[in-house]
């Protein structure tokens, strides 16, 4: 028999276990590490930043639902990866011995990089988890009852830009539904070389497009900024140009403050030579398969991806939830192939869809592949981009409730192309 574990039950990982309980069969075990109880859908984050999605309404209990598919759940965070023993230490003492390993942690996120940046002990807020989410609405309710500046964007080293950008536009029309937007001046902070460069050197016209947004929602943006510190109520950032001289230096008042931080790997596997790179993130090949331990695989945020372009501040690449569909499927036909004896020869094609919502409307970007150059290479906008992401989430949620494998969302994507109206799903 074969024990396959999955460390992570985020997005990545709960399609990992279902993707390998379908390939791996009811012969062969299927176990899932996590420091959480509960899935949660991290792209409504930033809808509960903003009290549009009560967080319980964005979660699926885990337990129940491996149970009903046979995989076991083990409730409890891992210490420390042993790789060459083929086993993982956990927080409570307990060793788990496997003989295929997926990685699906997701990040670290890197607060203390910057002083006195993110949630309590310090001065800005956070959507990355749904915790954060869930103490960001809190503060945006009191804000809001006593509102001022705001500040959105993206601090040096990040690599997850959309849900900055949604969380400006959110903000801007809860804002406007409230009334109180002409009291609400906002800026928008990034360490991207441009508006819309998304860690993609761009997808099609992204930067006119939320050039455009910004401007017509009153946002001023500023670019190739390195966020230095960060005390009550201001934000401290340096401005460089092109060749990554200090430029200008900024002082921005606010009453609320989001920024997306750099991320890196999980302390678990921090340092552990041949897996991770000096970041923390797993270095795997398009079989998402690394090299030095070849029963080791790696999904989503975690794995180690390249830049597609030197920045004047560094930027990281993304790993939407559509390219790490790709990396489950592939990740699981190889791992399949392996336990039957045969060559794990299937590549995921890191293929990268985003749907940006922005309350009232909101962007959609196709990049095909991620890194440039590109077989499409397309942007499109409309109230429809709004509706297809509400539709999404529903759909996704039901399939994990359920304990279906994840959704052909690339497939489905591609029909996305050239549509004008998308109907809301109910």
């Amino acid at each position: 028999m074969t024990h396959a574990v999955v460390l992570g039950a985020g997005l990545g990982g709960v399609t990992m276990a279902l993707e390998l309980k379908e390939r791996l069969g009811d012969r062969n075990q299927v176990t899932v590490i996590s420091n959480l109880t509960s899935f949660q859908f991290a792209p409504s984050n930033p809808w509960v930043a903003v009290g549009w999605r009560k967080p319980e309404a964005v979660e699926v209990a885990l337990a129940p639902m491996f149970k009903r598919r046979e995989i076991d759940f083990i409730p409890v965070a891992a210490e420390r990866l042993q790789p060459d023993q083929n086993r993982i230490t956990l927080s409570d003492g307990r060793e788990v011995a496997y003989d295929y390993l997926v990685i699906a942690t997701g990040p670290e996120l890197a607060f203390d990089e910057i002083p006195g940046f993110g949630p309590a002990p310090g001065y800005t807020h956070s959507i990355c988890t749904l915790a954060h989410a869930t103490e960001t609405a809190a503060a945006w309710d009191a804000f809001c009852r006593d509102p001022g500046p705001i500040v959105v964007g993206a601090v040096q080293g990040a690599s997850c830009f959309g849900p900055g950008y949604e969380f400006a536009m959110i903000a801007d029309t809860e804002l406007r539904r409230r009334k109180i937007r002409d009291r609400v001046p906002i800026a928008y902070v990034t360490s991207e070389p441009y508006v819309g460069h998304l860690g993609l050197g761009g997808v099609g016209d992204s930067k006119g497009m939320l050039e455009a947004e910004f401007r017509g929602r009153h946002i001023k943006w500023i670019v190739n900024a390195r966020t230095t510190r960060v005390e009550a109520g201001r934000l401290f950032a340096t401005e460089v140009d092109e060749d990554g001289k200090d430029k200008k230096t900024h002082e921005l008042p606010f009453r609320f403050a989001m920024m997306m931080p750099a991320f890196r790997g999980v302390k678990a596997i921090a340092g552990l030579d041949g897996l991770v790179n000096q970041r923390g993130f797993v270095m795997v090949d398009r079989g998402q398969r690394n090299a030095r331990y070849p029963n080791i695989f790696a999904v989503g945020v975690c794995i180690a991806i390249a830049p597609p372009e030197p920045t004047p501040i560094p930027t990281g690449v993304p790993k939407t939830g559509f390219m790490i569909e790709s990396m489950a499927a592939a990740a699981a036909r190889n791992i399949g192939a392996l336990a039957e004896g045969g060559n794990p020869a299937v590549e995921s094609t890191w293929n990268a869809l985003c749907l940006a919502d922005f309350g009232d409307t909101g962007v959609a970007f196709v990049a095909q592949p991620q890194i440039p150059p590109r077989n499409i290479n397309w942007t499109s906008a409309g109230r429809w981009v709004h509706l297809a992401k509400v539709g999404f989430e529903r759909y996704f949620l039901r399939k994990v409730r359920r304990g279906q494998s994840a959704p052909a969302y690339e497939r489905l994507a591609l029909r996305l192309i050239g549509m004008e109206k998308v109907r809301p799903a109910h």
